[in-house]
């Protein structure tokens, strides 16, 4: 039987477009996979599909809809509209599951294939490893839906109405937006609509960038993966705050009004100490990963709280949350999940979150962000040929624990590989980022040596 993922990664199928594993004829195997899995009872079932802004997204969301309807599933399309919309609507309109076309962060020419539970979750290992059995081992059930058994295909015209209602509705009914300017970079993504029309229809003064997508701009010099832009933005434009969302809008990097960027970290940060205060952080605990800085950490620590790392991942993140019956947790890149509100990282419900404490505490955001203090952090990306583990080279290991031992308890340096690109990330932290950068370099050069 198989037991390891031959197309799945860290986050759904991801690959360049019309490459194999992301092409039509695996979208298709992948469309007729998730219609199997789903037809549990004897009754007419539906499954959404939404995408991004991507050129290949026509071909792909084609050729998902063909492989959904032969197995006698109904097909909503909702065309663009953030994964956290997906998740939403999957939920609300009582799909059997939800497909998300989209790679993300990932440059135009990628793109990629994840999905989602009738929950508004992402799926557990083993769905996605009987996904992969039904391709893979060639399963062709005996009977194929004909006649008026065969699925439909149908068009959302409201999916974007829906979203920004659910949204809007994440943020207090007796606050309001009014007197603030908010500068947005949508990444020409598939936020693109929603996040203006959210801070606009709550009172705020909008000011967008990345809101031109032509199919192949996404991500290109703009969104989260470029904050510097909104925070360019707000300096100009005299913003109260900015907020930089990636492609699928699934995450978030804030500006201060100053143009001083904010990761994730910051925004988990002040959401789990607003929350703390006013008793509705569960168990006073904030799960995070093994890449939030230990600032992050002592921040929670100090006000009596305590903080619980994951492997990188916005589902390891959310797994452990719901293991643990925790409210909040994230990713310092700037996935952010509110289990009180969202089932996955939704990067206009975190920023309606800060905008509530800037309405309700009446600060500026530079001073909501005086909560935690960062510790020197370098992060280095180290091309590999193999995902060698990190245990089978000695000398990798080694260095690994005299670098350990020369940071005296207050630091951390780890390696971990990326779940999508063939790299390893280098990440070290301690109290002198010249100190930390020499390891870092050192550490580098070592890897590109064993496996580079």
């Amino acid at each position: 039987m198989q037991t390891k993922k031959r197309l799945f990664g860290t986050d759904g199928v991801r690959g360049v477009a019309n490459i194999k594993p992301m092409t039509a004829e695996i979208a298709l195997q992948l469309g007729r996979a998730i219609a199997y899995i789903s037809k549990k009872e004897a009754r007419r079932h539906r499954i959404v599909i939404g995408k991004d802004t991507r050129l290949s997204g026509y071909m792909l969301e084609s050729a998902m809809m063909a492989g959904i309807c032969s197995m006698g599933v109904d097909a909503l399309m909702v065309g663009p509209l953030p994964t956290p919309g997906i998740a939403f609507l999957t939920s609300s309109m009582r799909a059997d599951a939800g497909v998300v076309i989209s790679a993300s962060h990932n440059p135009y020419q990628d793109n990629g294939i994840k999905f989602f539970s009738r929950d508004g979750l992402k799926l557990p290992d083993d769905i996605e490893l009987e996904i992969e059995r039904f391709i893979f081992e060639n399963h062709d059930p005996s009977h194929r839906p004909t006649a008026s058994e065969v699925g439909k295909a149908y068009r959302v015209d409201d999916a974007i109405g829906r979203y920004v209602v659910f949204a809007k509705n994440t943020f207090p009914k007796e606050l309001s937006l009014d007197g603030l300017k908010v500068a947005v970079d949508c990444a020409n993504g598939a936020a693109y609509k929603v996040a203006p029309a959210v801070f606009y229809e709550l009172g705020a003064e909008v000011v967008s960038i990345g809101v031109k997508p032509d199919g192949e701009n996404i991500n290109k010099d703009c969104g989260a993966l470029h904050p510097e832009n909104v925070a360019k933005a707000v300096v100009e434009h005299g913003a109260d705050i900015g907020f930089a969302i990636d492609g699928d809008g699934d995450r978030c990097i804030m500006v201060d009004e100053k143009g001083r960027i904010l990761d994730g970290d910051h925004i988990m940060a002040i959401s789990a100490l607003a929350l703390m205060k006013e008793d509705r952080l569960r168990k006073k605990t904030l799960v995070a990963t093994i890449m939030s800085n230990s600032g992050l950490e002592a921040a929670i620590k100090g006000a009596g709280g305590r903080m619980i790392r994951t492997n990188v991942g916005d589902r390891c993140v959310v797994e452990e949350m719901l293991k643990g019956g925790y409210n909040l947790g994230g990713e310092q890149s700037g996935h952010l999940i509110y289990l009180d509100h969202t089932t996955t990282g939704d990067g206009v419900i975190t920023a309606l979150q800060i905008l509530e404490r800037v309405v309700r505490d009446g600060k500026k955001v530079s001073e909501l962000a005086r909560v935690m203090q960062t510790f020197p952090q370098v992060l280095v990306n180290v091309k590999v040929r193999q995902k060698k583990d990190i245990a089978d080279m000695p000398h990798v290991s080694a260095l690994l624990k005299a670098l350990e031992k020369r940071l005296r308890h207050k630091g951390r340096v780890f390696i971990r590989y990326s779940g999508t690109e063939p790299l390893a990330r280098i990440t070290v932290e301690g109290e002198r980022e010249d100190e930390i950068r020499a390891m870092a370099d050192e550490l580098a050069v070592l890897l590109k040596k064993e496996i580079g």
